[in-house]
């Protein structure tokens, strides 16, 4: 039972709520999931099972794409509508589109962020929402992003002295989209906080491929469940694919270095296949130039 679920997360439930969800209905204890989501944020959570889990990593590396909401004039301690306010600034101004789309466009590219308190960053062995709950403060640090694109979505709604509108960012891993908000709060001039959102994208996986809990405990009852899965290929077309032959199938199932493809750049990984099988992914030698060594061999049984 070797495959990728791609499970559309609900609200109000951890990501390891599903991943225990997942290993009651596929009865197997190998499952993992590719990134986590808060219990509140609802979206695309690819499921790896059996051999699948080995592609973990290199899913949790992939692009996100989130939809999120920012609501100027109130801060939290959680940077999301969760905690507890710590700030407050009525919004005394009118924002006109041409300059909340100057400030997004400010956040594309490389830029510095720094991980809010309640977050799973580890400090000293211990988990940054770890000090928070106990009110002690540490020093958090720094890391670089990247973000894609990011573009306005909605109108800029004026209320109660708050403002709010909703944007689309596509980014790179260790993207925290609450702090972002904060970020864009301050360019602004106002304490913010993300008060939605939802993950609409992770590497090739997106809304419309993807199932509801619902959906799965259906198949599960009608004994089709497998058919849910994706072969485990399908996690790592983002990566260059070198098709094999008998000979190369028969190297990569033993664990074979080989020269590095000259369809390949050197610094790359790359995926070997099969027909739909994947059957290893090679990376390059970090002391032989020119030489691809495996990172991940996978194995299957005879058909």
């Amino acid at each position: 039972m070797d495959g990728i679920l791609p499970l559309w997360k609900p609200k109000g439930w951890t990501s390891h709520d599903c991943v225990a969800k997942i290993r009651r209905l596929y009865g197997t204890k190998k499952v993992g999931h590719t990134g986590t989501l808060d219990p509140e944020v609802e979206g695309v959570l690819p499921i790896c099972i059996g051999q699948a889990t080995k592609l973990v990593p290199y899913l949790t590396e992939t692009k996100k794409t989130y939809i999120a909401e920012v609501t100027l004039g109130s801060a939290t301690e959680t940077e999301d509508s969760h905690g507890a306010a710590i700030e407050e600034k009525p919004v005394d101004e009118t924002f006109s589109v041409e300059r909340v789309k100057e400030v997004l466009d400010d956040f594309v590219g490389e830029s510095v962020q720094i991980p809010p308190m309640y977050s799973a960053v580890k400090v000293n062995g211990k988990r940054l929402y770890e000090y928070a709950r106990q009110g002690v403060s540490v020093d958090r640090p720094e890391r670089t992003i990247h973000i894609d694109q990011i573009k306005l979505l909605s109108d800029i709604e004026k209320d109660d002295q708050r403002v709010r509108f909703s944007f689309l960012v596509e980014c790179g891993k260790g993207t925290y989209v609450r702090t972002l908000c904060v970020d864009i709060g301050a360019k602004l001039g106002y304490p913010a906080h993300m008060s939605e959102l939802v993950r609409t994208k992770t590497g090739p996986f997106d809304k419309g491929n993807t199932y509801t809990i619902q959906e799965i405990q259906q198949a599960k009852e009608r004994n089709d469940h497998l058919a849910l899965l994706l072969p485990i290929s399908a996690g790592v077309t983002h990566l260059e694919k070198i098709d094999a032959d008998t000979v190369m199938a028969e190297k990569v199932f033993h664990g074979k270095k080989m020269k590095m493809p000259e369809d390949v750049t050197g610094e790359n990984l790359f995926r070997i296949q099969r027909g739909e099988k994947l059957l290893a992914i090679y990376q390059p030698h970090p002391s032989e130039p020119g030489i691809a060594k495996p990172a991940k061999v996978f194995h299957y049984e005879q058909s």
